[in-house]
């Protein structure tokens, strides 16, 4: 039998980060938090004490029980989830937030000019945020995301499987976009949910992993 999700403390992060140029450019990416949002208000309704790390997507009208604390940049969203796992105890953790993957080497100071012919940035990765949930709480459930637009299934559940092993994730959901359409699998070790051919369906049948794999 399933457990219940009822006062669970749960920590999601959702939407996209964001990395400077200069004062007032970045680097982002199309992450609308969607997935991360409507897992904050199903696991709300069933009874979880949500957390929501959310990125800046200028949402308004989540539900008042969910308790969102704000970031736009990778280091806010470093901050704050370190802050949230040194300080409280949670017992699940799901990573949905669209990392940047790599920051420029340098900042500029101010505004570069916009009538420059040519502009080269150099780019360096950025750390893996997922790797710092089991590392602070090694017991808390823990759910990542892979995306890969226009992956085939067996790449895309090859590098989920990847993802858990590097990172010890209980359940990781592989998904992409096949002709424009949203397709998902769950992958929990060696096995596969799936095809899910929408977000809410993957939120529905995550919640449901969730609740079997954690009893």
């Amino acid at each position: 039998m399933a457990i219940s999700l009822r006062n669970k403390k749960v920590l999601i992060t959702a939407g996209p980060t964001w990395v400077k140029i200069d004062n007032v450019r970045v680097i982002s990416n199309t992450a609308t938090g969607s997935t991360g949002i409507l897992l904050a208000e199903k696991l709300t309704r069933l009874g979880a004490k949500v957390t929501l790390l959310l990125g800046p997507i200028g949402v308004s009208n989540l539900n008042k029980k969910i308790k969102v604390l704000p970031f736009q940049y990778f280091d806010e969203l470093k901050v704050l989830l370190e802050k949230e796992l040194r300080s409280k105890k949670y017992d699940i953790s799901i990573h949905s937030a669209a990392v940047s993957d790599y920051r420029p080497v340098l900042i500029h100071k101010g505004k570069i000019s916009s009538g420059l012919k040519k502009l080269n940035i150099s780019l360096r990765p950025t750390i893996k945020i997922i790797n710092i949930f089991k590392k602070l709480q090694p017991r808390a459930f823990l759910v990542g995301f892979k995306f890969e637009p226009g992956a085939p299934k067996l790449k895309l559940i090859k590098e989920a499987k990847e993802l858990s092993l590097r990172t010890k994730a209980e359940i990781v959901v592989a998904n992409t976009l096949d002709k424009g359409r949203y397709l998902a699998y769950l992958v929990a070790g060696n096995k596969i949910s799936g095809p899910i051919y929408s977000k809410n369906e993957a939120v529905k049948e995550l919640i449901k992993a969730i609740g079997i794999l954690g009893k």
